[in-house]
Protein backbone atom coordinates (compact mmCIF):
# COMPACT_ATOMS: atom_id res chain seq x y z
CA UNK A 1 0.00 0.00 0.00
CA UNK A 2 1.37 3.37 -0.97
CA UNK A 3 0.75 6.60 0.81
CA UNK A 4 -0.18 9.83 -0.94
CA UNK A 5 3.19 11.33 -0.06
CA UNK A 6 5.02 8.38 -1.67
CA UNK A 7 2.89 8.67 -4.81
CA UNK A 8 3.55 12.41 -4.92
CA UNK A 9 7.31 11.90 -4.52
CA UNK A 10 7.37 9.36 -7.34
CA UNK A 11 5.31 11.64 -9.56
CA UNK A 12 7.60 14.55 -8.78
CA UNK A 13 10.73 12.49 -9.54
CA UNK A 14 9.28 11.35 -12.87
CA UNK A 15 8.22 14.88 -13.78
CA UNK A 16 11.69 16.26 -13.03
CA UNK A 17 13.36 13.45 -14.97
CA UNK A 18 11.27 14.01 -18.09
CA UNK A 19 11.48 17.80 -18.14
CA UNK A 20 15.02 18.60 -17.01
CA UNK A 21 17.22 16.08 -18.77
CA UNK A 22 16.82 17.32 -22.36
CA UNK A 23 18.87 20.20 -23.76
CA UNK A 24 17.81 21.84 -26.98
CA UNK A 25 20.64 21.37 -29.46
CA UNK A 26 19.64 24.28 -31.70
CA UNK A 27 19.49 26.72 -28.80
CA UNK A 28 22.88 25.59 -27.50
CA UNK A 29 24.37 25.90 -31.00
CA UNK A 30 22.95 29.40 -31.38
CA UNK A 31 24.20 30.62 -28.00
CA UNK A 32 27.66 29.04 -28.27
CA UNK A 33 27.95 30.34 -31.83
CA UNK A 34 27.10 33.89 -30.81
CA UNK A 35 29.56 33.79 -27.92
CA UNK A 36 32.35 32.20 -29.99
CA UNK A 37 31.99 34.63 -32.90
CA UNK A 38 31.75 37.67 -30.67
CA UNK A 39 34.74 36.57 -28.58
CA UNK A 40 37.03 36.08 -31.57
CA UNK A 41 35.88 39.33 -33.19
CA UNK A 42 36.42 41.31 -29.97
CA UNK A 43 39.80 39.71 -29.29
CA UNK A 44 40.97 40.72 -32.75
CA UNK A 45 39.45 44.22 -32.52
CA UNK A 46 41.02 44.88 -29.11
CA UNK A 47 44.46 43.85 -30.38
CA UNK A 48 44.05 46.11 -33.42
CA UNK A 49 43.00 49.03 -31.22
CA UNK A 50 46.05 48.60 -28.98
CA UNK A 51 48.46 48.51 -31.91
CA UNK A 52 52.13 47.82 -31.48
CA UNK A 53 55.11 46.34 -33.28
CA UNK A 54 53.84 42.79 -33.56
CA UNK A 55 50.09 42.95 -33.13
CA UNK A 56 48.44 39.66 -32.25
CA UNK A 57 51.45 37.40 -32.55
CA UNK A 58 49.75 34.53 -30.73
CA UNK A 59 46.24 35.11 -32.04
CA UNK A 60 47.52 35.07 -35.62
CA UNK A 61 48.38 31.38 -35.10
CA UNK A 62 44.67 30.67 -35.57
CA UNK A 63 45.42 31.00 -39.28
CA UNK A 64 46.64 27.39 -39.05
CA UNK A 65 43.08 26.27 -38.26
CA UNK A 66 41.03 29.05 -39.88
CA UNK A 67 42.32 29.74 -43.41
CA UNK A 68 42.09 33.41 -44.29
CA UNK A 69 42.05 34.62 -40.69
CA UNK A 70 44.57 37.28 -39.68
CA UNK A 71 44.80 40.01 -37.07
CA UNK A 72 43.43 42.71 -39.37
CA UNK A 73 40.02 44.32 -39.71
CA UNK A 74 38.98 42.03 -42.58
CA UNK A 75 40.39 39.15 -40.53
CA UNK A 76 38.20 40.19 -37.59
CA UNK A 77 35.10 39.63 -39.71
CA UNK A 78 36.46 36.35 -41.06
CA UNK A 79 37.12 35.36 -37.44
CA UNK A 80 33.55 36.29 -36.56
CA UNK A 81 32.35 33.72 -39.06
CA UNK A 82 34.81 31.04 -37.99
CA UNK A 83 34.12 31.68 -34.30
CA UNK A 84 30.38 31.45 -34.88
CA UNK A 85 30.69 28.20 -36.82
CA UNK A 86 33.10 26.64 -34.30
CA UNK A 87 30.99 27.71 -31.34
CA UNK A 88 27.82 26.36 -32.94
CA UNK A 89 29.45 22.98 -33.55
CA UNK A 90 30.70 22.82 -29.96
CA UNK A 91 27.32 23.87 -28.53
CA UNK A 92 25.40 21.35 -30.62
CA UNK A 93 27.88 18.60 -29.69
CA UNK A 94 27.65 19.34 -25.97
CA UNK A 95 23.85 19.18 -26.07
CA UNK A 96 23.87 16.00 -28.17
CA UNK A 97 26.31 14.20 -25.86
CA UNK A 98 24.47 15.39 -22.75
CA UNK A 99 21.14 14.16 -24.09
CA UNK A 100 22.58 10.73 -24.99
CA UNK A 101 24.07 10.34 -21.52
CA UNK A 102 20.85 11.53 -19.85
CA UNK A 103 18.77 9.06 -21.87
CA UNK A 104 20.89 6.16 -20.58
CA UNK A 105 20.58 7.27 -16.96
CA UNK A 106 18.38 4.96 -14.89
CA UNK A 107 15.14 6.56 -13.67
CA UNK A 108 14.69 7.65 -10.10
Amino acid sequence: MTTPSTDMAQLEAELIRTTVVRLRSRVMALVFGMVGGTALFLATAILLARQGLEVGLHLSLLNNFFPGYSVTWPGAFIGLGYGTLSGAIVGWSVAWIYNRVADRRPPG
